[in-house]
């Protein structure tokens, strides 16, 4: 039976533990036969708050807002074992789990480590997709020859450098259609190795809930189960023409999926169309001072995406979530393309004229498109003495200054007016 260690590499180990390192050992019959991987970080956001904050190691930690509205980001597996979970409100939480440590979303940091995670995958195969910061699936067929190992060996060198290097673990899946990499990564979580072969494809997924089929939310759920449809085993037995009048075209893609068919090529991450941030206020505001003051740093953190991926945009949009949660967005071309936080900042604002006078919000983004590589110009200083060149001058230094120095070695003195 092929089998590795996920510690020291070794193949065909014969017992378990490794008898060379005492190392965790995966066997299965096609573990060298397999090569769509599906590579999932473990509790990423709190992963990388322990990674920055040891001494949070052995305490159940959040992260998210503390707000009244907020809810989980993400929690550790301490966390999670007193019934913590993402997407649940924060006061619930808290009820669960009262010692947790909360730390606020750092969004700058996540995508930090994740470039970093991203930059060793790509190093593995150009078929790489990122869905996410923290997931992303590899395509390694025919790529044996290059790396000099077959692809379960990559992906646990993967595994273990990613580990030792960057400082967070992730949880690998490994089958021979993407849905079934995604459904295998999470079967053994944190630091996980799981497998799904082609011979056990049906057998594995004839008892599972039809929830674990990749598209499947609560609606769809809810509608298979109108047919009676509760388990994929059911789903695979049912009439394809009753399945296509309740759910239409994608019925019948989840019945192949159901089948273990699956087409779905691992295409590469198209470029960014556009760069944004937002914030949802803890509380509701309507002054429009207090959502200038909001927009700032939000101008602050779009600019700083662009200056990083070396790219300026033509277009801002401002985006407001109303209290009734209906969403209202304005944009505006501009004249030069930009990447300034200072030109971003005085158009969002300019377009928050054109918002109703009395209306009452919840949330507010700022987000820059129509993006292109910035060494193709686009004017940013005026012809003119109109004060862009100093603007822009100083806006450079202050950027010089944080890159030496640290975020908060300097800043303008509008961040403080909040």
């Amino acid at each position: 039976m092929p089998s590795l260690c996920l510690n020291c590499l070794s193949t065909d180990v014969a017992s378990a533990p490794c008898p060379h390192c005492a190392g965790k050992v995966i066997t299965h019959p096609e573990l060298f036969d397999l090569s769509i991987a599906h590579v999932d970080a473990d509790a990423f956001y709190a992963s990388v708050e322990k990674l920055d904050h040891p001494e949070l190691r052995d305490k159940p930690v959040i992260v998210g807002s503390k707000s009244g509205r907020g809810v989980i980001t993400t929690a550790c597996y301490i966390a999670r074992k007193f019934g913590v979970r993402s997407a649940q409100p924060m006061f619930m939480a808290l009820q669960r789990c009262p010692e947790a440590v909360i730390m606020p979303t750092r969004g700058d940091r996540y995508r930090e480590v994740s470039a970093a995670i991203r930059q060793k995958m790509q190093a593995l195969t150009p078929q790489l997709r990122t869905v996410s910061l923290d997931e992303a699936y590899l395509d390694l067929t025919a790529t044996e020859r290059l790396h000099r190992a077959p692809p379960a060996v990559v992906l646990a060198r993967l595994a273990r450098e990613i580990q030792a290097e960057i400082g967070v673990t992730v949880s690998i899946g490994l089958s021979h259609a993407p849905y079934l990499a995604k459904i295998a990564s999470d079967l053994e979580k944190p630091l996980g190795f799981s497998v799904i072969g082609r011979e056990e494809t049906l057998d594995f997924l004839s008892d599972q809930p039809v929830s674990i089929l990749s598209g499947v939310g609560a609606k769809t759920r809810a509608d298979l189960e109108d047919l009676g449809i509760h388990r994929v085993g059911q789903l695979r037995q049912a009439n394809p023409v009753l399945v296509y009048r309740k759910l239409g075209a994608f019925g019948m893609r989840l019945m192949d999926l159901a089948e273990g068919r699956d087409n779905t090529r691992i295409e590469p991450n198209e470029e960014a169309k556009s760069l944004s941030a937002e914030t949802t206020f803890e509380k509701d505001v309507a002054s429009r001072r207090s959502l200038e003051a909001a927009i700032w740093p939000l101008c602050e953190k779009v600019s700083a995406r662009a200056k990083a991926a070396g790219v300026i945009g033509g277009t801002v949009t401002l985006k407001l979530k109303l209290q009734d949660r209906k969403a209202l967005t304005r944009q505006a071309r501009i004249d030069r393309p930009t990447q300034l936080a200072e030109n971003l900042y005085t158009t969002a604002k300019d377009l928050l004229t054109q918002v109703p006078a009395r209306a009452v919000f919840r949330l507010v983004g700022v987000g820059l498109s129509d993006l292109r590589d910035a060494s193709e110009g686009g004017g940013q200083a005026s012809l003119f003495d109109d004060g862009s060149n100093r603007r822009e001058a100083a806006e450079r230094a202050l950027d010089e200054i944080r890159a030496r120095f640290g975020e908060k070695a300097a800043f303008k003195g509008r961040s403080l007016k909040r």
